[in-house]
């Protein structure tokens, strides 16, 4: 059944005050970062022709948000997220500041142009998942979805404004003014946060610190099947098509023939093509699943590389990147769409950082890795190889089926509070959770199996141990225990328990045939004489 929306209601965001002002500002705030961009790329062609150097500047820009992601992620879900933004655009903004002032005293190297790049890196790597995960606070519970798709639109528009804006700047002015215009956009987006009125975090006894959240963002993703799959997808696709990013610029510049200006013109043809992509999306979620689009952008993209590596006519060009531009929207919206599905709203942000590891990790891999191949096989060759690549992967990665996304990770809150003797200190632990079952010999094997598929829940959820035991007297009399680290992160578990696990369990309990509910106790470590 298609979920896709009407014109109209995919809109339906913009109407909400907030999500408009912060959406038009992340607009603008984007197209200077992608002015900044078409100036670095451009301005390492200046100082080095080698394929392996242009690379780097792909690969410095987006290494920190492979290494950082996670971290953010956590710092995403445990900060206030108004606060941490406008301290990462105003590292963004020193980033840029230094470019300015070494472009123009003619002071910019390689080093210093990498060296920066990765800095402005870490400042992507700590906002992406931050930006993400606050869609939920500006839009109402319905148009969430919109919201994403909106927030997609927008990337596209600045990359299709951005790159032609900075290198038609880059060509009339030099380096140093298409970095102060990126510097302006900081300041409209830093603005847009201050005003932004967003209530005070308020104060919870069981909030979590950086490595206990830390450690449950792991311990989730590690649980999480149909976020594996997802996971796995990204990385295969994004591989191969980095390709075509890491060379761009030899492209415009060696294959074309083209100018700073023309390389600006090739990304926001990109960029044009995304928003169109965008735009034409319900109606291809109409049509196909997200499998098949994701089939479909593989096919597409390298059909385009492949053509892009035998030097066609510029304006040819222009009108294929066209193609890329609305191949590559629809694999980000599919990919991170199901993301966005399969994550409950507690890890979030930690599970979006996950996402954006494996996507910027496979970005960085392949651009590094594609400079390399450049060096030995040249663009054209480069490219055809990775065309190739790309076309069989897609085809072999289409028998693994991305999830359907449609399961509700609304909190139930069905646990019954645990009883307790006498209050319990949050830190105390480990926790170890029995829950005895009588299931009748017959239905064992289908009970092991439900059972098997709530273990996924209980690690998800925090449990860092699990296992089922029977009574060597009475076989039919089985006990279920799980370990959690602490008291506090089983009060935790409680209010993950979403209405998805929820339905888990209940296939569980419909296998006990005692005359009351399963009996759940909770055993508390008991610390040895002498010790604290």
């Amino acid at each position: 059944m298609s979920t896709a929306k009407t014109p109209a209601s995919s809109f339906a965001p913009l109407a909400q005050p907030v999500f408009a002002v912060l959406w038009a500002a992340t607009v603008l705030g984007n197209t200077g970062s992608f002015m900044r961009d078409v100036a670095s790329a451009w301005l390492m062609t200046d100082l080095s022709a080698s394929p392996a150097a242009v690379a780097m500047v792909q690969a410095a820009g987006t290494l920190p948000i492979f290494l950082l992601a996670i971290p953010a992620g956590v710092l995403t879900d445990i900060l206030d997220r108004r606060k941490f933004l406008i301290a990462v655009q105003l590292l963004l903004a020193s980033v840029s500041i230094s470019l300015m002032v070494l472009a123009h005293t003619g002071m910019l190297s390689v080093s210093a142009l990498i060296g920066l790049t990765f800095l402005g890196g870490i400042g992507a790597a700590l906002m992406g998942p931050t930006w993400q995960a606050i869609v939920p606070e500006l839009v109402k519970r319905e148009d969430v979805k919109s919201a994403v798709a909106l927030n997609s639109l927008g990337i596209n528009i600045a990359r299709s404004i951005g790159p032609a804006a900075g290198g038609l700047l880059l060509a009339a002015f030099g380096a140093a003014l298409t970095y102060g215009a990126d510097v302006a956009s900081y300041i409209v987006v830093i603005a847009a946060l201050i005003w932004w009125p967003r209530a005070k975090n308020a104060n919870d006894a069981l909030a979590e610190g950086f490595f206990g959240a830390f450690r449950a963002g792991l311990r989730y993703t590690r649980a999480s099947r149909p976020l594996h799959v997802v996971l796995l997808r990204a990385a295969i696709f994004f591989a191969f098509a980095s390709a075509v990013w890491a060379l761009l610029p030899l492209v415009a510049r060696q294959l074309l023939g083209g100018d700073a200006s023309f390389y600006g013109i090739l990304l926001g043809s990109v960029g044009a093509g995304a928003i169109g992509g965008a735009l034409v999306m319900p109606k291809l979620r109409e049509r196909f699943d997200a499998d098949g689009l994701l089939l479909g952008a593989a096919v597409v993209t390298a059909l385009v590389m492949g053509a892009l590596s035998f030097a066609p006519p510029k304006w040819f060009a222009i009108v294929v990147l066209l193609f890329l531009g609305g191949a590559w929207i629809t694999a980000l919206t599919t990919l991170n769409g199901t993301a966005q599905a399969v994550l409950p709203n507690w890890v979030r942000g930690r599970g979006l950082a996950v996402y954006l590891t494996v996507f910027n990790g496979a970005m960085t891999a392949g651009s590094i890795g594609w400079g390399a191949v450049g060096e030995a096989a040249g663009v054209p060759g480069t490219l055809l190889i990775g065309a190739a690549g790309l076309l069989a992967a897609g085809f072999i990665m289409h028998r693994l089926k991305l999830p359907a996304g449609d399961a509700d990770m609304v909190p139930s809150n069905h646990w019954p509070e645990p009883l307790v003797a006498e209050p319990v200190a949050h830190d105390r632990g480990p926790v170890l959770i029995l829950i005895e079952y009588r299931v009748e010999k017959h239905h064992r094997t289908a009970f092991l199996h439900a059972l098997d598929e709530l273990s996924q829940e209980r690690r998800r959820d925090g449990a860092y141990g699990w296992g089922v035991t029977e009574d060597s007297a009475d076989p039919e009399r089985m006990v279920e225990w799980f370990m959690v680290e602490s008291w506090a992160e089983h009060l935790r578990q409680h209010k993950r328990v979403s209405n998805a696990d929820a339905d888990l369990q209940g296939k569980v309990l419909a296998y006990h045939t005692g005359p009351e509910k399963p009996v759940v106790r909770h055993f508390l470590t008991i610390n040895r004489p002498g010790k604290a």
